[in-house]
């Protein structure tokens, strides 16, 4: 009512109740951090311009500031030898990243972390796992974790384990195990893993890689890519976002791969606009260069990693001559 007893005009009614009753509009949805600046060093591989050369796989992360361990080679030393030499600094590396519980990614950690945390009791102090990989196996290969998680705990460090998809610092996200939507095959039988019910084939369920979130697109780094590397990626694209990939880089265990197979795998890597790779330790060498055949790739965007190759987000990979 007015001030003379009548009714307002509905009109009126309608324009004041925006003013009088605000309505609160849900928030929009969080953006998906992104890392601004990345390096990737690989330091254990079998080919080395310089360094040591194994069958085993190690990658130092540099991101936005922070240093992260990405598996530790296959010999107690060769990642302590090979980042001497190459002059890489790891004594402010704090976390690790352990892909799967397979010696030649897990032999190393002992040593390096006797190492650093002479002078720096926090050094290589947390590892990163994903659910599986301290589980008992049987056949061709046992698991060297299961000792080593005594040995490690016992110098104060701390196995941080996983068992979903996990953003561990902004921008850089822990795989967890994958879902193996797609039938890649690729890891060895012989072996059998205890799943605390039953004795199964061992498909490695503690498979698990490191997806960074770029303006350039997503950056997979992965230790032999037991889940298949489609699988890993198409993953990668749900739980994070649906964008391009602007590299791929690690083990893809595609070695013994048919061409059928790596037609396959060369199709749904340009499906995803996949710019560039460098395949080290079990990609194989072959496989690299048929995958840059299939896909359009050059020799500037798909290398076979080397001891020392780098990935960099602004400027691209780089390698020594060997790899070219």
């Amino acid at each position: 009512m007015n001030k003379a007893g009548r009714a307002l005009p509905i009109l009126s009614l309608l324009l004041l109740a925006p003013f009088a009753c605000p309505q609160t509009r849900p928030p929009r949805a969080a953006l998906p951090a992104e890392v601004h600046s990345l390096k990737i060093t690989i330091l254990s591989t079998m080919l080395a311009d310089d360094g040591i050369g194994e069958w085993g796989f190690a990658a130092l992360v540099e991101a936005d500031g922070r240093k992260i361990l990405f598996d530790t080679g296959a010999r107690p030393t060769t990642v302590l030898e090979n980042a001497r030499e190459l002059k890489v600094d790891l004594n402010g590396v704090q976390d690790v990243i352990l892909s799967h519980y397979h010696d030649d990614h897990t032999t190393g950690l002992m040593t390096l972390r006797r190492e650093f945390s002479k002078n720096n009791p926090s050094a290589l102090s947390r590892v990163h796992v994903a659910t599986g990989i301290f589980l008992e196996r049987r056949g061709h290969l046992l698991n060297p974790m299961i000792q080593m998680k005594k040995d490690y705990e016992a110098t104060g460090g701390v196995f941080i384990v996983h068992d979903k998809p996990e953003e561990i610092f902004p921008g850089i996200w822990l795989t967890g195990p994958v879902p193996r939507v797609y039938p890649e095959k690729n890891y060895s039988a012989g072996t059998e893993v205890n799943t605390g019910t039953a004795w199964v084939e061992d498909n490695i369920p503690d498979d698990q890689s490191l997806v960074f979130n770029t303006s350039h697109g997503l950056v997979l780094l992965s230790g032999c890519g037991h889940s298949g590397i489609i699988n890993t990626i198409q993953y990668a694209r749900g739980f994070l976002r649906p964008a391009p990939m602007d590299a791929a880089i690690g083990g893809f265990h595609l070695f013994a791969a048919s061409d059928q197979e790596l037609a396959w795998t060369a199709s749904k890597l340009k499906e995803y606009h996949t710019a560039r790779i460098l395949g080290a330790h079990c990609t194989g060498i072959e496989s690299v260069y048929r995958l840059r055949e299939l896909m359009g790739l050059t020799r500037q965007t798909c290398l076979v990693g080397t001891i020392g190759a780098v990935y960099d987000l602004n400027s691209g990979i780089k390698t020594g001559p060997i790899a070219r």
